[in-house]
């Protein structure tokens, strides 16, 4: 499967987030061709600001593995994960970040700071721009529909 394809899925788990009233946000974990982690954002839900769509990716992932390390692993996420979350991904040691939109106020893959700069344990590989149309636009809509509400 192609990053377009997984990110399509990524883009369900934003859809998710979506209906629930949260900021549309989805993420899947792949490894050896296989989604082994998922997540969308559920800050609001469970009042909780790291209830990021990556973290609860990374959670699931870790869970579903048996192991905190997810060498190899590739996250999708269909926005420019957060400095929160990228040291998240720095630390479980994923191999590949792909994402769609960039997040132009709290991006840490190039759009605020670029943690890929810096000397890890890993370097890590980034994708942007996939499907980065189809995940800014579900944002602008989940944002225009909470500006007409006030």
């Amino acid at each position: 499967m192609d990053d377009t394809r997984w990110m399509q899925i990524a883009l369900k788990e934003a859809e998710k987030a979506y209906r629930e009233k949260e900021v549309p946000v989805g993420a899947i974990i792949v490894l050896d061709d296989e989604i082994i982690g998922r997540g969308y954002n559920r800050v609001e839900a469970l009042q909780d600001p790291t209830a990021h769509a990556e973290i609860i990716a990374i959670s699931s992932a870790v869970n579903k593995m048996g192991n905190w390390r997810l060498s190899g692993a590739t996250l999708y996420s269909t926005i420019e994960p957060c400095l929160m979350c990228a040291g998240a991904i720095i630390l479980s040691r994923i191999k590949k970040v792909v994402f769609g939109a960039r997040d132009k106020k709290f991006g840490a893959f190039g759009s605020i700071l670029d943690i890929t700069k810096y000397k890890w344990n890993h370097k890590i590989v980034v994708v942007p721009d996939i499907l980065g149309n189809e995940s800014a636009t579900l944002m602008k809509k989940f944002f225009a529909e909470k500006r007409r509400k006030r």
